[in-house]
């Protein structure tokens, strides 16, 4: 009876185990070692209403940034209505990267992902308030 509970026990734990690595594995923060000085420049879009700022802000730019987690890789984000908020960084080694926010998804670079809500709703909050702002710098296309 003992090594039927302990099996039962131990198995238990496993499956527990492997839920855990399983979820881990899921989720990434793909921006989580990004420096305020490796950005050069930054803007945002916001759509609607089709507005686009130069961020000034960067250092609360990457605060809000290190903390997007995403999940799954979903693309369905295109079937979805709302405001999407498409910040362009240039990096200091060259590069450009794209990131939206669109609730519940992320999009880098084209490619959606499931988000976790309160740091993507951080980052549209974020891109309102300097479209709202005094000393908003729009730049005009």
């Amino acid at each position: 009876m003992k090594k039927k509970a302990l099996i039962g026990i131990l198995t238990c734990i496993l499956f527990i185990g492997i839920i855990i690595i399983c979820n881990t594995a899921c989720v990434q923060k793909p921006f989580k070692d990004l420096e305020p000085s490796e950005i050069v420049s930054a803007t945002v879009r916001l759509t609607p209403p089709g507005t686009t700022i130069q961020i000034a802000e960067i250092e609360e730019l990457t605060g809000y940034l290190n903390d997007v987690v995403i999940y799954n890789e979903d693309n369905s984000y295109t079937e979805y209505s709302g405001q999407g908020v498409t910040f362009t960084l240039i990096l200091s080694d060259g590069t450009q990267t794209e990131a939206m926010a669109y609730n519940p998804f992320f999009v880098m670079d084209g490619v959606g992902y499931k988000t976790k809500y309160e740091p993507c709703q951080a980052l549209s909050a974020f891109a309102n308030r300097l479209l709202n702002g005094e000393n908003a710098n729009i730049i005009v296309e």
